[in-house]
């Protein structure tokens, strides 16, 4: 399999796991707190995610969970800069983890490839403005929106449901004009779901690869996984290494990390199985 990341690069994705390097520009995201919301300490912090093997980099300018509003303005102005810095100084492609497409438009005109929006593309414009400057798409089931809680969440098969919704999603995105070979579709692990849910859709993560798109995998440092293993959100890395193992294994091509260096290593070694199997 083929994945395009914007119009310039191609990655053989049979048995190669890409990792994203996890960029916040927010100064309350769940696992570094806004330790590198400073603007020196972000590029820093983007200097050592590339050398330690990040294929491409993951801007977010609004965590996903509740919180203080922040506006359209203040969303531009975490991210857009931002941007624009790591596109002068690094040679790999930018996305952009936003679910507005006022903002995703001005990211891909400063140049960003990939918009990851985790609400299933609830903005009607997002996936036209996707198509018209050939980038890539993040497709990401939510049960209600961003920023919502949703402490109860019911469904009648999870499994179903979530494999049911990234169709229809990653749909819109071919009938918008984005190839198959730039759409990427995640089970949004925690996001709307308990730690069973989670950790069910992580076992299962081969459910998603017969749609057909590269399967993005976003369970780092999450919730689900200090529950299976008793700890708290500043001490999952191992946990998020068996968990990128796992889902490597069963057909991810594409793992959204914190840890940069061992994801990359864990990517490393499951390609080496792989082709060899």
């Amino acid at each position: 399999m083929i994945l395009e990341l914007g119009r310039t690069h191609r990655y053989d994705i049979t048995h190669r796991a890409l990792v994203m390097g996890i960029l916040n520009r927010t100064p309350d995201s769940f696992f570094d707190q806004g330790s590198y919301y400073d603007f020196d300490s972000f590029m820093k912090k983007a200097e050592s995610l590339v050398v330690a093997g990040a294929d491409f980099l993951d801007v977010g300018g609004v965590k996903a969970g509740p919180g203080p509003e922040v506006t359209v303005d203040e969303e531009l102005e975490r991210v857009i800069p931002a941007v624009v810095a790591l596109r002068s100084r690094f040679d790999i492609p930018i996305s952009v983890d936003t679910f507005r497409a006022r903002v995703v438009r001005e990211a891909f005109a400063a140049g960003a490839q990939i918009g990851n929006d985790i609400s299933g593309f609830a903005d009607p414009d997002y996936l036209p403005a996707a198509a018209q400057y050939g980038a890539s798409v993040v497709a990401t089931h939510i049960r209600l929106a961003p920023r919502v809680p949703d402490p109860n969440p019911v469904y009648g098969d999870v499994r179903e449901d979530v494999c049911v919704y990234l169709s229809d999603r990653a749909g819109r995105a071919l009938a918008a004009g984005i190839p198959q070979s730039k759409i990427m579709v995640d089970a949004g692990l925690d996001l709307g779901k308990n730690e069973q849910m989670s950790t069910t859709l992580l076992r299962h993560s081969d459910d998603l690869v017969g749609l057909g798109f590269a399967v993005f995998l976003s369970a780092s440092n999450k919730k689900f996984l200090g529950s299976l293993v008793g700890t708290e959100v500043d001490d999952r890395r191992e946990a998020t290494w068996a968990a990128h193992a796992l889902g490597i294994a069963l057909g991810c091509r594409v793992l959204r990390a914190h840890d940069v260096r061992g994801g990359r290593r864990v990517a490393d070694v499951m390609a080496e199985i792989l082709a060899e199997r």
